[in-house]
């Protein structure tokens, strides 16, 4: 049951490894992608803001949605 949940990770990480550690290593030290010297680097990659937002970013009926509890 658990390596079910892990295997799309895996299939990642085998697949881009450099970009998958490379997110990973932005998300634990909470870099912002519109900051340089991130961004600087992004742009010489040839990402602009709009598909790095628009491919990672989910549909907002995908998101969780909040509620209120009275």
């Amino acid at each position: 049951m658990f390596l079910t949940e892990l295997t799309p990770i895996l299939q990642k990480l085998i697949q881009q490894p450099v970009a998958f550690v490379s997110g990973f290593a932005s998300g634990i030290f909470h870099l912002k992608l519109d900051e340089e010297p991130l961004s600087e680097w992004l742009k010489q990659q040839g990402y602009t803001p709009d598909n790095i937002n628009n491919s990672s970013m989910p549909n907002q009926k995908d998101r969780p949605q909040s509620i209120d509890i009275d």
